[in-house]
């Protein structure tokens, strides 16, 4: 019998209402991004610049996510980088000397005198004065390999030391310099993702693309160079003890040392030790602030472990300077005046509020592990994405206005009925979009349009049931209810294999063909509830209001 419970009129009916109304803030996108844009800043605690009257654009009320616009539509900045994973070899091989120095002292009645030689930065070479004895301290030295944490270095261990006259030579191992780059890679690509989402963009597109590289596409920023400026710093931080100073970069340093430049007295260098004492990565927060005199610094806590070895120093060195380093600039070099203990400080020097502030992003999403060579970047400006939204645009409304047209030619008022249910289904697609926070690209505008055209396939199908049921005599309700009843397999099925297509897109593909991916499985979701549910409930409704005595589909 043709009829629908009232609770589940009432339920098709709140949930078509549901899903439109999340849409409606789509079609006003500039002013509800304007104010949720003007709402997040007034929760930060800015005020003024008209945040207020923004805020006030539109009603708090109503709901306000927005389907959130990809590069290709909004335009931002694309940029493809090459981590440069050597950077840590050389870093590691320094960070090694201290404790290489800190063992061989400890055997020096055996060993004789321990000299850091000059080298290649891929190794570290000791020299012993006691010749004799080179083969038992390069045992000692092996003692500080550890193994190789990873799949493809199992049973081996970090260090190769090899010895060559008096001199003792360690570098890493061909299996530690593999896990190094896949450690720094991933490094890499998770502290540019939280760099940006600091910065509070929306959407970004952060994948690995290759052994060495990053690809990083951010919608809505202003250029390649502004996310350069975001990304591109590496911030590493590091305290290490001042030698002396020089006046040029060509100094002689010595064994262990190394020339700095200043980042705010020209023609300054400073003379420092290589191994820091305690270095960013030991950071837990970094804030912005201001120093006693009102200028603006950033101020800084470290973990347990860089506040005792941070205070352990200041105790001993009191009256020494101490160096303050980041990216190879010492910024600030104070005399220690006292035991500074708890592992907090504060960072001076010719800093504005932005620096500032920048700095203390930097920090406090971390340093990256090594420096970023940027092989392609391109600012992708909004009026192409403009272009994109109205070929869209276009697209959507002639795809839309061909299967109307094509619909109600082909059944007549039931034509229309199905046309009312697109409608309805095309609105619950961006309902679902700005509910989920999806990201739409040109490819899911693609996908839009395709699920427009296959929106109305259930009903072509339950429209020719209705058809061949009318034509076996069958009486307009039952013909309808069989109509519906014998064409649900179908429409599932056909459903169901496409819907498990975009599932694999969205599971295998990335950027492009994930967007597609999701159109079309949320566009197939709505599709098959639009003309299960509510076409029928359009059609029961009608029947019930004009009871006709034949069928003319």
């Amino acid at each position: 019998m043709l009829q629908i419970d009232l609770w589940k009129r009432v339920l098709i009916w709140s949930l078509c209402a549901l899903g439109l109304i999340m849409a409606l803030p789509n079609g006003f996108y500039p002013r509800v991004e304007a104010h949720n844009d003007a709402t997040a800043s007034l929760e930060a605690g800015f005020s003024g610049n008209g945040l207020e009257e923004q805020a006030a654009m539109w009603p708090n009320w109503m709901p306000s996510a927005l389907v959130n616009l990809g590069l290709d539509l909004r335009g931002g900045a694309h940029l493809l980088a090459e981590v440069q994973v050597e950077d840590v070899y050389e870093t590691r091989i320094k960070a090694l000397w201290p404790e290489v120095r800190n063992l061989l002292r400890a055997e020096r009645a055996t060993v004789g005198t321990i000299r850091l030689q000059p080298s290649d930065v891929s190794e570290l070479r000791v020299k012993i004065s006691n010749r004799d004895a080179i083969q038992e301290a390069a045992t000692l030295v092996r003692g500080l390999a550890q193994p190789v944490v990873s799949l493809t270095g199992a049973g081996t261990t970090d260090l190769v030391v090899t010895t060559e006259g008096d001199e003792i030579v360690v570098t890493l191992s061909d299996a530690e310099k593999l896990a190094t780059d896949e450690r720094t890679v991933q490094q890499a690509l998770e502290i540019i993702r939280r760099r940006i989402d600091e910065v509070g963009t929306r959407e970004p597109t952060i994948q690995r693309q290759g052994a060495d590289r990053i690809l990083i596409q951010v919608p809505g920023i202003g250029s390649a160079s502004e996310l350069k400026d975001i990304i591109g710093t590496t911030a590493q931080l590091t305290f290490n003890p001042v030698v002396g100073r020089a006046g040029s970069a060509d100094a002689a340093a010595g064994a262990g040392n190394e020339v700095v430049p200043s980042l705010d007295e020209e023609g300054v260098y400073y003379i420092l030790e290589s191994a820091h004492v305690v270095s960013g990565e030991e950071l837990v927060d970094a804030q912005p602030s201001f120093d006693q005199n009102g200028r603006p610094a950033v101020s800084f806590r470290f973990n347990p472990s860089g506040a005792r070895k941070f205070g352990d120093y200041t105790a001993e060195n009191i009256g020494s300077p101490f160096a303050i380093v980041l990216d190879s600039e010492v910024i600030s070099a104070p005399v220690i005046q006292s035991h500074i203990p708890g592992g907090s400080g504060i960072i001076t020097g010719n800093f504005s509020v932005e620096e500032s502030t920048n700095l203390a992003v930097l920090l406090r999403a971390g340093a990256l592990p090594a420096g970023l060579n940027f092989l392609e970047e391109r600012t992708i400006g909004p009026e192409l994405g403009q272009d994109s939204i109205e070929a869209g645009r276009i697209a959507c409304i002639v795809a839309f206005a061909g299967v109307l047209v094509f619909m109600f030619l082909s059944y007549g008022t039931f034509g229309l009925f199905a046309n009312i249910a697109l409608i309805i289904n095309v609105g619950l697609i961006f309902g679902l979009l700005s509910m989920v926070g999806a990201t739409l690209t040109l490819p899911g505008i693609a996908g839009i349009v395709l699920t427009i055209g296959m929106a109305v396939d259930a009903n072509v199908l339950v429209f020719e049931r209705i058809r061949e049921e009318v034509k076996a005599g069958r009486g307009p309700a039952r013909a309808i209810d069989l109509g519906y009843e014998k064409a649900l397999s179908a429409i599932v099925d056909a459903n169901i294999t496409t819907f498990i297509t975009a599932v694999i897109l969205f599971a295998m593909g990335s950027g492009p063909v994930r967007g597609f991916a999701i159109t079309l499985g949320l566009g197939i979701l709505t599709s098959v509830f639009t003309a299960i549910y509510v076409t029928r409930l359009i059609v029961v409704m009608w029947f019930e209001r004009r009871r006709p005595k034949t069928l003319e589909v």
